[in-house]
């Protein structure tokens, strides 16, 4: 069997192994609600400065920010913690699919559900909250950055679940990593309030932000970078993640 065709049999076989777990696919979709309808329609609709004082469209990359940030590193993590508790890489081991076909599957599933539930997101932000999104060429940027920025974090989850001890562990471990950098890369939190000392150029997401808000956001520049630079600074820190993600994974436990 040719690589394409080892990493499409894997990625049919993680697609199935995903919906049947109905509790996930669940979550999956109804977090974008949640966060919508907390962030997006209760706080955004209260605020009379400070934190959410910014336009509602300035916040379309902290909305997807959540879903392209927690949901990678949560899911990949917990499924190498998975095979790493069932001895399946030990297993794998002995077939023709390598570690980097394997999170390679898993991260163009990834790419698929969280892309799904990005759309519904961009949906319930406009029917809710009445977020604008210009119609021009540049949008249709917006579907490489969410790729990039899932498949960063597939990378940062691989890593995650190969160093945790548990599914616990990758839990835990995620939520200490992805807490921080939803709140200190210029998602939610303008750059203006942040310390002048904090570098936000060392988080990754920031890229994303950036990129995302300069392709959706018709406001001033505050938090805008060139899309072509952002897009191209994601691309080498997603190959860099999927790689180093790849090499941790176990042969054998």
């Amino acid at each position: 069997m040719s690589r394409l065709g080892r990493v499409r049999g894997e990625f049919v076989a993680a697609s199935r192994s995903f919906l049947r777990r109905r509790t996930a696919v669940f979550f999956t979709f109804v977090f974008p609600f949640l966060v919508v309808l907390i962030f997006g329609v209760l706080v955004q609709a209260q605020a009379a400065g400070g934190l959410f004082a910014e336009p509602a469209g300035w916040y379309v990359p902290g909305y997807l920010a959540v879903v392209v940030l927690f949901t990678p590193l949560s899911r990949v993590g917990s499924e190498v913690a998975r095979h790493r508790e069932g001895n399946r890489f030990e297993k794998l081991a002995t077939t023709p699919l390598s570690r980097v076909e394997w999170l390679l599957a898993g991260t163009l599933v990834n790419v698929a559900v969280i892309g799904a539930a990005g759309l519904l997101l961009l949906g319930l932000l406009v029917g809710l909250t009445g977020v604008s999104l210009p119609l021009s060429p540049t949008l249709a940027l917006l579907v490489p950055f969410v790729v990039l920025g899932v498949a960063l974090f597939c990378g940062v989850g691989a890593l995650l679940g190969a160093l945790a001890d548990s599914q616990d562990g990758v839990i835990a471990a995620s939520n200490t990593v992805a807490l921080p950098l939803l709140f200190l890369s210029e998602t939610f939190v303008p750059r203006s309030l942040l310390p002048a000392w904090l570098p936000t150029e060392l988080s990754p997401l920031t890229y994303f932000s950036r990129g995302v808000r300069a392709v959706t956001y018709t406001g001033d520049g505050t938090g805008v970078g060139d899309p072509a630079t952002m897009l191209a600074v994601l691309a080498v820190l997603a190959v860099l993640a999927l790689a180093v993600g790849a090499r941790a994974l176990p042969t054998t436990d």
